[in-house]
């Protein structure tokens, strides 16, 4: 009989941030109370193909791809609503092709077609209920153009910018170029509009590297945002647990960079600090980001970032966790939102932890969020009882023959 919950964890996907995903999902994965939950993990390769198993656990096995598969088995969702199982892909001549029966999802996918809604989209359709942001919230947080207008619009403080799609980049280059520099001037900073852990993101002090940066992003997204740099810049992140009508916020952080920007180095390999033998050291995710935590901020300060930050989570309708990041202009003492992470790099446990919530109490209400969720969209109308199709269309003219006869009788 069965008497625990199954949790699917779904990590890695068709991201450049495949790997972080996995570190993120193992930190998780440790963290649930097995005394109270079964944990079935899946893995979705960057080819696109799901697996499950138990070496997919041990961060370990992920050095050698093709070892590890062959150990795991081959899975796949059925898109029918109402359906939780997870199937073999390799059906057997005997027994059920079924592995397990999911009762909740515990997503730890980051970056493009994982966090950006597209994933969250694939378990709508299946009614399982699965922690974190909707779809909505999720393409909406994942895209830093749609974000910035929706905050801007909701009298929270961003940064100036410019966006441009990449054929405009193509077919205006030198008009697009002109508008950066009239709207904002150098120095700036470019990124893809739609990815994260600062992959193809770069500072740039003049036109030459304004070219180049936006090439390289440009192989990233289709859509590219510019932003004006702040020079004197402090960067503080503060993450929010709840729902999109009551959450909280957690202490802040200040992450510790070893350039203008927060690169992909300082957050997962801490500054690519190297381990005792010359070797970089072994990630932990976002845990490997040196920071200070609690961030040294005043009061002020702080209580203004910790209400900025809820008020980002609701306006985008968020839920579960999420990580905000803010920017402070030490010049002027101005501070902007940056970004949200709405599935953020180790789920934010380290600040969690800060805050007085351990990662398993952590996971046990991301859990607890995902259930809710479903219960109160079970109260939502889908579907109108009647059949338009057991009324009168006026014949083969269909609709519209009947909205002319209903007009013609008056």
């Amino acid at each position: 009989m069965k008497t625990k919950i199954n949790v699917g964890v779904i990590f890695g996907g068709r991201s450049v941030e495949n790997e972080i995903s996995v570190l993120t999902a193992i930190q998780a994965m440790e963290a649930i109370d097995t005394a109270k939950y079964d944990i079935t993990p899946i893995y979705i390769t960057k080819q696109g193909h799901w697996y499950t198993g138990e070496e997919l656990r041990q961060s370990q096995n992920y050095k050698d791809m093709e070892r590890l598969l062959e150990k795991c088995e081959q899975v796949y969702l059925r898109p029918i609503y109402g359906d939780n199982h997870l199937y073999r892909v390799r059906k057997p001549l005997f027994g059920s092709d079924i592995v397990a029966t999911i009762d909740v999802i515990l997503p730890a996918l980051h970056g493009t077609n994982c966090e950006d809604g597209s994933f969250q989209g694939t378990i709508e359709m299946t009614g399982i209920p699965y922690a974190g942001c909707n779809v909505l919230a999720s393409a909406n947080g994942m895209d830093k153009i749609t974000m910035k207008m929706i905050l801007a619009q909701s009298g929270i403080p961003v940064i100036d910018y410019v966006w441009f799609s990449d054929k405009e980049w193509f077919d205006r280059e030198a008009a697009t170029i002109e508008r950066v520099e009239q709207q904002l001037g150098y120095p700036v900073i470019v990124k893809p509009a739609d990815s994260g852990s600062s992959v193809g993101i770069k500072a740039v002090h003049n036109r030459e590297e304004l070219k180049e940066a936006t090439e390289n992003a440009i192989s990233y997204s289709k859509r590219i945002i510019v932003e004006h740099l702040v020079e004197q810049l402090k960067e503080i992140n503060c993450s929010v647990l709840g729902n999109y009508y009551e959450c909280e916020a957690s202490v802040c952080e200040a992450p510790i960079r070893s350039g203008e920007i927060l690169s992909y180095e300082d957050k997962y390999l801490g500054g690519g600090a190297k381990g005792a033998k010359g070797g970089v050291k072994e990630s932990r995710g976002m845990h490997s980001t040196v920071r200070e935590i609690p961030a040294r901020l005043p009061e002020q300060q702080t209580e203004f970032i910790r209400t900025k930050a809820v008020e980002t989570f609701k306006a985008l309708a968020c839920d579960g966790v999420a990580r905000i990041d803010f920017m402070i202009d030490e010049k002027d003492q101005q501070i902007y939102v940056n970004e949200i992470n709405t599935i953020p790099g180790s789920l934010s446990f380290y600040l969690w932890e800060a805050t007085g919530v351990g990662f398993d109490e952590l996971v046990e209400r991301l859990i607890n969020i995902a259930f809710e969720r479903k219960r109160d969209s079970s109260f939502k109308t889908t579907s109108y009882k009647e059949n338009i199709f057991n009324y009168s269309l006026g014949g083969a003219k269909g609709a519209k023959g009947a909205k002319g006869a209903k007009g013609a009788k008056r």
